[in-house]
């Protein structure tokens, strides 16, 4: 019990020494403050978690990570790119679905036989000259080619050696089981001039061979047979 207040009554007899040193602010403050620190130096574990500092997260080409640590920073996730290539992927299919409609109405017959036609021409030979061709590397057919339904329209720009121009043809199947009957097949000129290749008569009636057997036209009725003879004997 003696051991106890001995340093008690040392440590009351040493304080009236301690404040006459001590400035007088410390002297006029209460004990709370004297005796504890200030409360703005404490800091929380919370505050103490937020301003830890991270690693940052690897970037491409950094090479393996070695360890796994908590502190590391994730990385950034790239958003999707669909919204940037979703137009060029349909504006790709548009252009290829094009050119394959276009090389169909090239591949046509109807295409090789107008253009077989006015190379045979002598109006078209006396405007355009010879070696008539397609004017482009890659010919575009403009125009509607529809033979299931009987219509056909088209016209391609062609050449000679003399000059070029734009051919135009047009065709229509009055019924199912008629025959095409042409009704325009025309030269445009670069000078606007356009040119009626129909004047010395249809040679497309001739390559087909209806004007040799004359075929009347059947219309829609199915019952109807007409018996043709077609370069042989009975």
């Amino acid at each position: 019990m003696l051991s106890t207040t001995l340093p008690r009554q040392r440590a009351s007899a040493l304080l009236p020494l301690l404040l006459r040193r001590s400035p007088p602010l410390l002297r006029r403050s209460p004990p709370l403050l004297r005796r504890s620190p200030p409360l703005l130096l404490r800091s929380s574990p919370i505050q103490q978690q937020q301003t830890r500092t991270l690693i940052a997260a690897p970037k491409p080409g950094d090479g393996p990570l070695m360890e796994r640590r908590p502190d590391r920073e994730l990385p950034n996730i790239e958003k999707s790119r669909w919204t940037k290539t979703l137009p060029a992927f349909f504006a790709i299919l548009a252009i290829a679905s094009v050119a394959i409609f276009n090389y169909q109405k090239l591949s046509s017959p109807v295409v090789g036989a107008t253009l077989y036609a006015l190379r045979t021409s002598e109006k078209g030979r006396e405007l355009l000259g010879d070696e008539i061709y397609f004017a482009q590397q890659i010919p575009w057919i403009s125009g509607e080619m529809n033979q299931l339904h009987g219509r056909i329209n088209i016209s391609f720009k062609v050449k000679g050696k003399k000059s070029h121009g734009v051919m135009h043809f047009a065709s229509f199947r009055p019924s199912p089981r008629g025959v095409f009957e042409t009704t325009e097949w025309s030269l445009e000129l670069p000078d606007g001039r356009k040119v009626d290749l129909l004047e010395g008569g249809d040679p497309f009636r001739a390559m087909t061979g209806a004007d040799q057997f004359d075929l009347p036209d059947l219309g829609d009725d199915e019952d109807e047979v007409v018996e043709v003879k077609r370069g042989f004997r009975k």
